[in-house]
């Protein structure tokens, strides 16, 4: 299937053009803001060619398709027609999705995300510098003094880097939220550090009452400070003259927010910042490895769950205070044992398809990003995903009982060995990540997976022996004249309006345009299914067929209105008894279709299922001939 092929299927599972709002593509992902989610056919686009997972999440249905092609797979849905937009407005839109928490998650995402590398480099200065020390090598003077400006500059200038990113995330000017952010971090002030190892410098007293210090290393109080700073810039902007905004704007924001952020913001939430460190470091401190048990057994359900971003803003708060990151080792153990049970899955597979995707796949994960792993694999077939957790989880433990931790953040698992070099953990480190593939590896292959092939060969032997047994062999099917079970014109199956039931995806039959609001039943049957919504009706005959009876096109979103069901589930009816009623009316008044469909949905039984109705149809009128 090539590039052209795929995306008429993309666009087709999706639910046509008119059920897209907007598409864009990330490095990775095709992501979708789409009008219904309930239009879209989730099964038919992850079992397309070249598909790698999808998933929806904040606003977005996100198909990954891989590096390189799914900018193939984008330009040739632009192509056939959906409409585009930026990643910036898709962002915006998503913005508006889900809770309140989950909102305020991807805001610190936003405002720390673009922070990591300077982290992530800073870390790896300090891994290089605490190698060539355990290598038992001495610096020269202006070589050490080089190596601190490497590793020291990025935390002590943190706040000045958190309030440049939050007045970019919230709307205010990035060049005003630098400044103010390095205001708090100036050398006129004490410094943060100088002033808590308790020597000389101390504390300067403002107004001889407010002792006033830099806010060297303070993540939460530059975090505040910029929210606070960017809606009064932009407060200011609205009532300031245009012929004066670039005088007034920048020294009334400035002016006031150095003050609130030196006197109020800063000592308040150093406060409050110092206890969330402390219960931070309490939860990572517990005994015997139970902090890390916690946080690998549920860090990729929080990855799911899309809020993962708030590990950022506590990770970030540990390398500032103590240049050492816990969380990693831990994270890492989580994600290693991730992409182990994703390779458990390609390896113990004999579908080609899935093998092809889940070896990326892990591969991914081991570089540090499990997303594909996750939604292309493990959480489709549920019990690899749920091992890899119990892993993830023994892996964390281990990796706090050995004390790990790293010299930054931002990356993990092969990458992430970069951070263990340097302070004397790097074999416990990889001892940790090998014992956390060990066990997700083990655990899914024994316990987690096998291939839909084998569970069904297994439940027809099981079928078979059960039959063989006790001698209880179902019936053959019969031939068999299905009856109108509505009064109306009947309409070629091919002729409706959703193409599920257009397509034959269901199975054959035929449907009818209502003229009576009746249901009766189409054969001597038991009632299989009765949705409580009373808009449909599943039956099973008792020569065999299996029939569906669906009234109306997405009426299922009237919640019953309008609808009254007669019968229940293990009901037992004769042809022609009242199954229930629908008021046309009032699915015409919803806008929807009445256009009723009957199908036998075990079609593929039968040698042949034939709709032998034409025109008007009346109770008790043959539409289906089934033959066995």
């Amino acid at each position: 299937m090539n590039n052209t092929e795929i995306a008429k299927k993309v666009i087709e599972a999706l639910g046509g053009r008119e059920n897209v709002n907007s598409v864009a593509h990330c490095a990775t992902r095709l992501r979708v803001m789409v009008k219904d989610e309930e239009k879209i056919d989730k099964d038919t686009v992850e079992n397309l060619e070249k598909v790698q997972g999808a998933f929806f999440n904040s606003g977005q249905y996100q198909i990954i398709f891989g590096t390189g092609t799914v900018n193939k797979i984008y330009e040739e849905v632009v192509a056939l027609g959906l409409p585009t937009s930026s990643k910036a407005e898709m962002k915006a839109e998503a913005a508006k999705q889900g809770n309140w928490f989950q909102r305020a998650i991807r805001t610190f995402g936003d405002v720390f995300v673009p922070i990591i590398p300077v982290i992530v480099a800073t870390g790896l200065f300090m891994g290089v510098r605490g190698l060539l020390t355990a290598l038992g090598m001495t610096l020269p003077e202006d070589v050490t003094t080089y190596t601190q400006i490497l590793t020291d500059t990025a935390f002590i200038i943190l706040p000045g880097l958190v309030v440049w990113s939050t007045f970019r995330v919230f709307g205010g000017n990035p060049a005003v939220g630098i400044v103010l952010g390095m205001m708090l971090v100036s050398g006129s002030l004490p410094n943060a550090w100088a002033v808590a190892s308790g020597g000389e410098v101390t504390a300067m007293q403002f107004f001889g009452f407010i002792p006033v210090v830099g806010l060297q290393g303070s993540v939460l109080p530059a975090f505040i400070i910029g929210v606070v700073g960017a809606k009064f810039e932009k407060a200011v902007r609205k009532v300031v003259p245009d012929v004066l905004d670039l005088l007034v704007t920048p020294f009334v924001t400035l002016l006031v927010m150095s003050i609130l952020g030196l006197f109020v913001i800063g000592p308040v939430f150093h406060v409050v910042e110092n206890y969330i460190l402390i219960g931070t470091k309490a939860i990572l401190g517990l005994p015997f490895g139970l902090g890390g048990l916690l946080i690998g057994g549920v860090h990729q359900l929080i990855v799911v769950s899309g809020v993962h971003h708030i590990f950022n803003l506590l990770e970030v708060q540990l390398l500032a205070a103590d240049h050492a990151n816990p969380f990693n080792a831990i994270i890492t153990a989580a994600m290693t044992a991730q992409g182990a049970a994703t390779v458990a899955v390609g390896v113990k597979t004999k579908n080609p398809k899935l093998k092809t995707l889940a070896f990326p796949a892990a591969l991914s994960a081991f570089l540090g990003i499990t997303e594909p792993a996750i939604f292309g694999v493990n959480l489709r077939y549920r019990k690899p995903f749920f091992l890899s957790l119990i892993a993830g989880a023994i892996g964390g433990g281990l990796a706090s009982i050995l004390g790990l931790a790293g010299t930054g953040n931002g990356i993990t698992i092969i990458p992430g060995t970069m951070l263990y070099i340097g302070n004397g953990q790097l074999v416990q480190y990889i001892l940790m990540v090998a014992v956390s593939f060990a066990l997700g590896f083990a655990l899914t292959y024994m316990f987690g997976y096998e291939d839909e092939e084998t569970v069904t060969e297994k439940a027809e032997t099981e079928k078979l022996v059960e039959e063989e047994t006790t001698g209880n062999v179902p019936a053959a099917l019969q031939d068999e004249t299905i009856i109108s079970p509505v009064v109306g014109q009947a309409v070629a199956l091919a002729d409706v309006n959703d193409p599920v039931f257009a397509s034959g995806a269901m199975g054959q039959g035929i449907a009818i345009k209502p003229t009576e609001g009746v249901v009766y039943a189409p054969a001597d049957a038991e009632v299989t299914i009765a949705f409580a919504t009373g808009h449909a009706y599943g039956l099973k005959t008792a020569n065999g067929a299996e029939i569906l009876i669906h009234v109306g096109i997405d009426t299922v979103s009237m919640n019953g209105e309008g609808f009254d069901q007669k019968v229940s589930q293990g009901s037992t009816v004769k042809a022609g008894d009242v199954l229930g009623t629908f008021d046309s009316a009032k699915i015409a008044a919803a806008g929807l279709d009445d256009t009723t469909m009957v199908i036998v949905t075990n079609t593929a039984d039968y040698a042949s299922v034939t709709p032998v109705a034409a025109g008007a149809v009346a109770k008790g009128d043959a539409i289906i001939e089934v033959k066995a």
